[in-house]
């Protein structure tokens, strides 16, 4: 049988975010029900309001929760007060407007804001370019084994992926208090991208001589 190399390789890149994603909840608090329902809604559109009013700036917006819920002194007791809020998740890929959307939002009536997290894409380019990286590190290493050995690589016979990610999301908070016509100062997080294969390839006889 022909020799065989198998190696693995890697490659690590450390890339500017594509993405960033917040969440916003506004809240109303009361005795009446109703009226804790009716300063939700007014609430909820207010927000709406201004998230439409920054266009394709916003790449996607997800309503993730609506919780109304009543409040006891004891078990058993009528409920003192309500409480209800709703949140939604904003995904923005325009991070200078992100800096002026952030404390306006923050600064509307009972609304409580967190992150920006930052992402790459899915399938974004950066993770292709570095699982190449990661291939082209096998093939220099099956290289230098072969060289060692006094062969050289002579036919690819299999890549698999052992190990492939991308960046994952970093929590930085966000001022609440914030005055509003202030667009606030980012610093986006660099994300790390890496890629791990497994390459096997034939080599020629080596020579064993020396």
């Amino acid at each position: 049988m022909q020799p065989t190399i198998v190696v693995r390789g890697e490659a690590i890149r450390e890339v500017p975010p594509e993405l960033a994603v917040f969440a916003v909840t506004v809240t109303a608090r009361g005795r009446d029900k109703d009226a804790v329902l009716a300063h939700l809604t007014e609430r909820a559109a207010v927000l709406r309001a201004e998230l439409d009013g920054y266009g394709e700036a916003i790449e996607r917006r997800e309503t993730t929760a609506v919780q109304v819920f009543p409040e006891f002194k004891k078990a058993g007791d009528r409920p003192v007060a309500w409480t209800g809020s709703t949140g939604t998740t904003v995904t923005v890929a325009d991070f200078t407007a992100l800096g002026e959307m952030l404390p306006r939002l923050a600064g509307l009536e009972q609304a409580s804001l967190s992150g920006p997290w930052w992402q790459m894409r899915p399938g974004s380019t950066a993770g292709a370019e570095v699982r190449r990286a990661a291939i082209a590190d096998a093939l220099d290493r099956a290289r230098e084994y072969a060289a060692a050995v006094g062969s050289r690589v002579d036919r690819l016979v299999e890549i698999s992926d052992e190990l492939a990610g991308g960046g994952g999301f970093h929590p930085m908070m966000a001022r609440a208090a914030m005055a509003t016509d202030e667009a606030l100062q980012l610093d986006p997080q660099v994300q790390t991208v890496q890629a791990s294969v497994i390459v096997r390839v034939t080599i020629t006889d080596p020579d064993l001589s020396a």
